[in-house]
């Protein structure tokens, strides 16, 4: 292509984290441009917001249903190609419908949705329209996790026996949501988070990268979900044994009360003949420990011949300079991009290209909050621990 790709934004206004967040990483390739939004629910910030983005008045839009409406009615070398929602969970699934139908790839915040149903339908209508939906599970976007799954798809483990994954957070640990907090706000409340706190907001994470590492569906899951501070109405803790569809084990650990933490995703997966280790607080290393020889630290950028071209070719930077949140959250819109950018050319996207989440993630991720919650709610798990 000759030009950038033109994104429309619904949500991630001045007075959002997330938005800021997604067009910095739309931003760091070069390959996408913000053309227009319907930045906030609220007139006032939605001006307000454009403006400072420079956006012009006729693309900027005080809902998502009128910029929508507006831009699938410019002309094909105007309007926007694709919409980004970074709204909270209950907004996400009507401006992604209607996306779709008007003609618009979607790149949406996870979880892909409110509910399970609705996830459904959205994939449904990406499958009737051959229109693209990319899920925004960001971890999966770092070159040494890339290296870890070619790895175990490359068979260099053996077999796949176990997984720890863990994601322990600590900003929640008082109750945040009464003082102010606007993101603890929404995130604790049922009416627009959905059913789950803390399992909704960060366990699909750490699930996600269990199941992208692995290459493994989880298929049965035992869940323990706790809520430790008063007045809370949400979960802000869980633990769930997880059984993966080879006969892997797995414990996935996510809290967002333990207190002095901040995102301390890591997660361990081993094999019959070594495992792999990742900590998103180093992203550039990558353990890997030998059944039969000294263990390797693998390090993103170093031009390693044997890293796959999956980790390479998300890499940015030489080796000793760290890449972090933001560089795997940009290669989540690279990748998108470039496949987009492929499908307007009329070219077949490279595997690499394709390499990013997808609706059936989405679904994938839905499933894992509506199964935990049972499961959590569930007496039928525990034996008493008798003494004597």
């Amino acid at each position: 292509m000759n030009r950038k790709l033109r994104m429309g934004m619904v949500g991630g206004g001045k007075d959002a984290f997330i938005g800021a967040i997604h067009r910095l990483a739309a931003n760091m390739d070069g390959l996408i441009e913000l053309s227009c939004g319907a930045l906030s629910i609220n007139p006032e910030i939605a001006k307000d917001s454009a403006k400072s983005l420079f956006l012009p008045e006729s693309r900027t839009y005080l809902t998502y249903d009128e910029m929508i409406t507006k831009e699938s009615k410019l002309p094909a070398d105007q309007r926007m190609d694709f919409v980004t929602i970074v709204t909270p969970n209950f907004a996400h699934f009507a401006p992604a419908m209607m996306a779709l139908e008007n003609g618009f790839h979607v790149v949406v915040e996870k979880p892909i949705t409110f509910t399970l149903d609705e996830a459904r339908q959205l994939k449904k209508k990406a499958e009737e329209t051959g229109l693209i939906l990319c899920l925004t599970h960001t971890y999966s976007g770092y070159p040494m996790v890339k290296q870890a799954k070619a790895m175990v798809k490359a068979g260099e483990l053996g077999k796949i026996r176990k997984v720890w994954v863990e994601y322990p957070q600590g900003w929640l640990s008082k109750l945040s949501e009464r003082e102010g907090n606007a993101q603890a706000a929404w995130r604790t409340d049922p009416k627009k988070s959905g059913k789950a706190g803390c399992i909704g907001d960060i366990g699909t994470h750490a699930a996600h990268l269990a199941e992208y590492i692995t290459g493994l569906k989880i298929t049965k899951l035992c869940a323990d979900l706790n809520i430790f501070v008063d007045g809370r109405a949400l979960d802000d803790d869980g633990n769930v044994l997880l059984g993966f569809e080879n006969g892997a084990s797995g414990v996935l650990m996510a809290s967002q009360v333990a207190a002095g933490e901040e995102n301390a995703l890591k997660i361990r997966v081993y094999g019959e003949k070594g495992g792999v280790e990742w900590a998103q607080h180093e992203p550039n290393t990558l353990l890997v420990k030998w059944l039969d020889q000294p263990a390797q630290i693998l390090r993103a950028g170093a031009g390693y011949k044997h890293l796959s071209s999956f980790a390479t070719s998300n890499c940015r930077t030489p080796g000793g300079h760290p890449e972090g949140y933001l560089e795997a959250f940009g290669n989540i819109y690279k990748n998108f991009a470039l496949t987009l950018s492929a499908r307007i050319d009329g070219t077949t996207p490279t595997p690499e290209m394709l390499d990013f989440p997808g609706v059936e993630d989405g679904i994938r991720g839905m499933a894992f909050i509506d199964n935990v919650v049972a499961s959590g709610s569930s007496k039928e798990k525990w034996t008493d621990h008798v003494v004597g």
